[in-house]
């Protein structure tokens, strides 16, 4: 049996709030300390305005979905409970 912990196969993105392979992961030096954030949201910030802000409406409309979904599933999770 192995001591050594594996490494996950995916980090957190602090900008984008979801979790992307490692591949796609960069560390980044914050105010507040190390961050992992996605390629893929640093090259956005390199982009026009226009491109930046839909970036950002795109991501929030994705983060907006899931957070929803969630609050469905724990409600749905919760009327089961009552009624069992």
């Amino acid at each position: 049996m192995s001591t050594e912990k594996k490494q996950p196969a995916t980090r957190y993105c602090y900008h984008c709030r979801t979790h992307h392979p490692v591949e796609e992961m960069k560390l980044i030096v914050t105010k507040t300390g190390s961050r992992w954030r996605c390629i893929k949201s640093i090259l956005a910030v390199k982009r026009s305005r226009e491109e930046r802000d839909a970036y950002g409406r795109m991501v929030s409309e994705q983060n907006r979905a899931e957070a929803s979904g969630r609050a469905r599933m724990l409600n749905k999770i919760q009327q089961q409970n009552r009624s069992g």
